[in-house]
């Protein structure tokens, strides 16, 4: 079993910096591709960042040269650093990754796509 985990959200001014993290922990044999969604309140789930293992990276139009995706692959984290946030980033952060998981036989399984719970982050205006 593996689980991630965000944290980092929280209420900010327009304008303002957040930090999200999240960590993946459990029985992990590999981390494939990492990236970030938000989902605000009667809106669909959109991808707002990306990252592959190798470290290539996208981003959804809304927040190019504003947010920057990272990954620590010795600690199992991404993170994402969003500045000069505006109201309508307002959404709820869900955490999203590719993970291999060892399972009961003690070999690793094919990969999965792994969810958090969400942070929320609220931007007034």
């Amino acid at each position: 079993q593996a689980q991630l985990v965000e944290s980092g959200g929280g209420l900010v001014q327009t304008g303002g910096s957040l930090r999200l993290s999240c960590v993946a922990s459990g029985r992990i044999f590999s981390i494939g591709d990492m990236g970030w969604y938000r989902q605000a309140p009667g809106k669909g789930r959109e991808r707002v960042a990306f990252t592959t293992r190798s470290g290539n990276t996208d981003y959804a139009d809304s927040v190019k040269g504003r947010f920057t995706i990272s990954r620590n692959a010795a600690k199992n984290t991404v993170l994402l650093q969003m500045n000069n946030l505006k109201p309508e980033d307002t959404a709820v952060y869900y955490c999203n990754a590719g993970l291999r998981v060892i399972g009961a036989t003690g070999l690793p399984g094919d990969t999965t796509d792994y969810w958090g719970q969400g942070t929320q982050v609220t931007v007034s205006s």
